[in-house]
């Protein structure tokens, strides 16, 4: 930092010392201007006039009354003002009392709005200019009076010029700290958006492959001794849902990755492609399931893929769990419009149906998903028993349509 940014740090921690600085300067200003001729015949003649003992009065009140323009700017200049009227009109020879009223007027304008500086400006100028020429003992054309007139348009003009950069300043530095804000505000919420559709994806694959494997570890246990092929099978798919589980788990949690950490998983995410062996898999858990299909071999965007494999896949794990042992269920994907419909449907008559009604991560998350791209679902019982699950979801995201517009 430099000599002189040390001492501009120091003046502005200590406003009132700059102000009595500034007040002592503009005395001895005045003090000395007092003892000049202007109108010498050469030059400014030093030491022909002298102040009397009223202007030495007035210059002393007016500076003092400096010290305090930054807490009350309007009084200072009232106070300088009213001593530079006096002395306008009464001074002989003339002390130029009125640079105290210039600083108190360059500081209303500095610290107050334009409308106050107009007004107060002219009233000023009006005045101070108008009794030195009506009222003051020189003539009304001396250039002492103009002089009047040129520095207090100058004090205020220069008052208003600070004023207008200073409110420049701080809107762009507010600009900058509402942008900062805003760009932390956006971070964090895409962490959280992430960290939630983690936690989403988790679930399901969890959800999923361990009712799979609950209801073919079960299917073992109870044909083990009496159907050991039966029970050898029911293994394999426990083994197959299991793989399929790790499978899934590892391509997750590897989105959690840092840069240096080895290579994660780089299989494609599920997706309606794959709804045939997600289907497969409940027929093997002993869940028959029917899928209809009149997408018209839509390209769906990724992330609207995936959650409509989502909301199937968790939709027929709560059918495998809550719906019953003789429970069917229909699931059927329909292109209308510029929407994608997944329903899945079963007239299941489980008595734990409730409990995902009330609200349990399985329909929180469908429904997360759903409103993450500002689609619509709606879950509840079917009339004559079972539940149903329909979901709309739109087939252009907004990042797919920013992507085509850019």
């Amino acid at each position: 930092m430099s000599t002189l940014e040390r001492a501009r740090s120091r003046l502005k921690a200590h406003p009132l010392a700059l102000d009595a600085a500034i007040a002592a300067g503009a005395l001895v200003c005045m003090v000395v201007g007092s003892f000049v001729d202007p109108h010498g015949e050469a030059d400014a003649i030093w030491g022909i006039r002298s102040p009397d003992p009223l202007s030495l009065v007035l210059m002393t009140v007016g500076a003092a009354a400096l010290v305090l323009r930054r807490s009350a700017p309007k009084t200072v200049l009232a106070i300088t003002g009213t001593v530079a009227l006096v002395e306008c009109v009464t001074g002989d020879p003339r002390a130029p009392v009125a640079m105290a009223a210039v600083v108190a007027l360059y500081t209303v304008a500095s610290t107050t709005d334009r409308p106050t500086t107009w007004r107060v400006g002219l009233l000023t100028m009006t005045v101070l200019t108008g009794a030195a020429m009506l009222a003051g003992p020189l003539p009304w054309y001396a250039q002492e009076n103009l002089a009047i007139f040129a520095w207090t348009g100058i004090g205020a003009t220069a008052g208003d010029a600070v004023r207008s950069r200073r409110t420049v300043v701080r809107a762009m530095r507010e600009r900058a700290e509402r942008a900062e804000r805003t760009r932390e505000e956006e971070a964090r919420r895409r962490v959280a958006e992430e960290r939630l559709r983690i936690a989403r994806d988790l679930h399901d694959v969890v959800a999923h492959h361990i009712a799979l494997v609950n209801v073919q570890a079960g299917v073992a246990a109870h044909v083990m001794d009496k159907r050991p092929d039966q029970a050898k099978e029911a293994l394999a798919h426990v083994r197959e849902a299991s793989r399929s589980a790790l499978n899934e788990l590892r391509a997750t949690v590897g989105l959690l990755r840092q840069s240096g950490d080895p290579e994660a998983p780089t299989e494609p995410a599920p997706g309606l492609s794959q709804l045939d062996e997600l289907a497969g898999t409940f027929r093997s858990a002993g869940l028959p399931v029917q899928v209809a299909r009149a997408d018209q071999g839509t390209a769906l965007p990724a992330a609207v893929d995936l959650a409509a494999y989502r909301i199937i896949q968790e939709a027929l794990t709560n059918v495998q769990k809550h719906a019953g042992p003789e429970a069917r269920a229909e699931v059927s994907v329909v292109r209308v419009g510029p929407n994608i419909e997944v329903t899945v449907l079963d007239d299941g008559s489980g008595d734990d149906a409730t409990v995902e009604v009330g609200g349990g991560h399985g329909l929180l998350g469908m429904r997360e998903r759903v409103t993450a791209l500002r689609g619509t679902l709606t879950t509840g019982p079917r009339y004559g028993g079972g539940f149903r699950v329909h979901a709309i979801l739109p087939v252009r995201t907004r990042t797919a349509a920013t992507g085509e517009t850019a």
